[in-house]
């Protein structure tokens, strides 16, 4: 009995967090986790955060200017303190993840049970990749799913705003609160992103500029596009065109294909599945970005849940896309994806492709849901039962 509930407890999952942390301050040497310490860094020194490259991995800070006032408390802190606090916060970010999608389901979330999902989802490479180049993205999901299980709270939004000044895709969300019906939420969604720009016009005026001028849609400036790993609709055009493609193309083709799955995930949301819905609308947001790396198709993990209560055979395929790991099968790299075959152009693109299959799903599930069910040409004809007496 007493081992029950030790085990039903949050203690499996606390353990889980410390073993994070204590393999992240050793391991260290974070790419992305570098990058982050360099923006605070300026930005407590008052220099430019985009003149020039990380020291360490000569990588620039690519982020709005508010992103970096965030990341100044990460720069105060010794590396291998920064990177075990920053993995532990992405592990207890996923395991929170898993907590409210069960939650939202309605289902029992004991500790034992979170560890073992949270566990089981460091298999799926878009989430071992957030934590080896010691990304954000876990926390940045949590925050989203935290203001759209419950708009209706009273400050609900919020979080959508600050993470949407922090890495700007988050913004798709605002607009899904609107088709949802929750303005206030939404209202207080763009509010609060306003404000981180405010922020970082005030605190570093000429970095502010500089980050919110044309080359802001320049998607070139946070790396290659043509890379394997970007699975976006722009990447992707990029790899079959052999360039860049023209902006209206990309805007021809991106557009509609976000829009549709944007509302798609909206009629689901509607219905009650906000788990669905959110996640649909983060495919969307996917898409639409110029730039999606692999690490960023974390929503592999909420989606995957939410397919599990509705149909396991969709979930499984669905999961074995991101554990597979395709998208590299191709030789990638150094402008290698130039000469990819039609066949490696299918492979290389799996999670753009797996991402429209279940957008294409849902919306014939949905669909098949709301149809009133039609008279059968065979049904019989009722007939009057006989008056007494007769």
């Amino acid at each position: 009995m007493r081992h029950s509930r030790v085990l039903s407890g949050p203690g499996p999952v606390l353990v889980l967090i410390v073993v994070a942390a204590v393999a992240g301050g050793l391991r260290g040497g974070f790419t992305d986790l570098f990058v982050y310490r360099f923006g605070g860094r300026s930005a407590l020194r008052g220099l430019p955060i985009y003149g020039s490259g990380d020291p360490v991995t000569g990588l620039h800070f690519t982020y709005p200017p508010f992103a970096a006032i965030a990341m100044m408390p990460l720069a105060l802190l010794p590396a291998w303190i920064a990177a075990a606090l920053w993995t532990a916060a992405s592990v207890a970010s996923l395991a929170a993840v898993v907590v409210l999608v069960l939650r939202a389901f309605e289902r029992p979330a004991p500790g034992w049970l979170v560890a073992v999902v949270t566990v089981g989802a460091l298999a799926l490479e878009p989430v071992w990749q957030n934590l080896t180049f010691g990304q954000a993205n876990l926390i940045v999901m949590l925050a989203v799913l935290v203001d759209l299980m419950r708009p209706e709270r009273r400050w609900s939004g919020i979080l959508v705003g600050l993470v949407a000044g922090v890495k700007l895709t988050p913004l798709v969300f605002v607009v899904l609160l609107v088709l949802v019906g929750r303005r206030a939420a939404a209202g207080r969604a763009a509010l609060t992103f306003a404000a981180t720009v405010a922020v970082g016009f005030v605190v570093m005026p000429g970095s502010a500029l500089t980050y919110w001028d044309a080359g802001l849609i320049d998607a070139r400036r946070v790396g290659p596009p043509a890379l394997a790993h970007n699975q976006s609709v722009y990447g992707t055009l990029t790899r079959l065109l052999d360039g860049p493609p023209p902006t209206w193309l990309w805007l021809a083709v991106a557009g509609p294909l976000s829009v549709g799955v944007l509302i798609v995930g909206a009629r689901w949301w509607r219905r009650g599945d906000r788990v669905l819905g959110t996640g649909l609308g983060a495919l969307a947001m996917l898409m639409a970005s110029p730039i999606s790396w692999s690490h960023h198709w974390v929503w592999a993990v909420p989606l995957a849940l939410a397919l599990w209560m509705r149909s396991w055979c969709v979930c499984v395929a669905w999961t074995a896309v991101f554990v597979a790991r395709p998208i590299v099968w191709p030789g990638y790299g150094r402008g290698r994806e130039y000469g990819w075959s039609p066949a490696a152009h299918f492979v290389g693109n799996a999670y753009l492709l797996a991402a429209l299959a279940l957008a294409g799903w849902a919306a014939v599930t949905l669909n098949r849901r709301e149809r009133p069910a039609a008279p059968t040409l065979n049904a019989p004809r009722r007939t009057r039962p006989p008056r007494r007496g007769s």
